[in-house]
């Protein structure tokens, strides 16, 4: 990699910092807001002689798409070939066979964790962070006792028979799954007397086609 400039340093380390706390790549306007960039052609630039140098990569058509170089001694492959999840029944488990809808080959190296399935976006609850209607998050599935380490993060949960995208946010018996979308309310469950079940961590976004961002 080549040598960046102090400004490229910047940038790369609100990248890294902005996956490790989040799961995903932090978007332009992001970029924008935490290093006071005056428009995303300016977040933009500097991303491209990232790019240049060896820093990162990022892939055209795909949103939050930026990704820190790993090198190559990676030892992960290259490809996933992950099952996309479209409409969920009632009471059956989230990768049952009637709910795959197609096989997709991702790069896996795009995202911070090791992806398993593709979720089809229902609604636009939390589009303010560019999540929208018929877009496919990329999910990663959890083990048990994984809840407390998930405040502030993008997951997908089943509530009772209902498969939602939200933010989780847990204090003692109570969760909080945030939209981020004004015009929608927080739901809050009470752990004890609702049945509610994490079915993965959003790790990452390929945009619908048809929006064209």
């Amino acid at each position: 990699m080549k040598v960046l400039t102090n400004r490229q340093k910047e940038i790369l380390r609100m990248i890294s910092s902005h996956i490790e706390e989040t799961g995903f790549p932090p978007t332009r306007a992001e970029i924008c807001e935490a290093l006071g960039f005056k428009s995303p052609n300016a977040a933009e630039e500097h991303l491209k002689a990232l790019v240049k140098k060896g820093a990162i990569s990022m892939v055209p058509g795909a949103s939050r798409s930026i990704r820190l170089y790993k090198g190559k001694n990676s030892k992960t492959e290259d490809h996933s070939l992950l099952p996309l999840i479209g409409r969920v029944s009632a009471g059956s488990p989230i990768l049952a066979e009637e709910h795959i809808e197609a096989q997709y080959s991702v790069d896996q190296k795009l995202f911070a964790m090791k992806p398993d399935y593709l979720l089809k976006v229902r609604g636009m609850s939390m589009k303010d962070i560019g999540i929208f209607e018929d877009d496919l998050l990329i999910v990663k599935k959890l083990s048990e006792n994984h809840s407390e380490k998930l405040n502030g993060k993008i997951i997908v949960a089943r509530i009772e028979d209902e498969v939602t995208v939200k933010r989780f946010y847990k204090r003692n018996n109570l969760v909080f799954l945030k939209p981020e979308n004004k015009l929608f309310s927080t739901i809050e469950i009470n752990v004890k007397k609702q049945h509610l079940v994490i079915e993965g961590l959003g790790i990452g976004v390929i945009r619908n086609p048809k929006l064209g961002l």
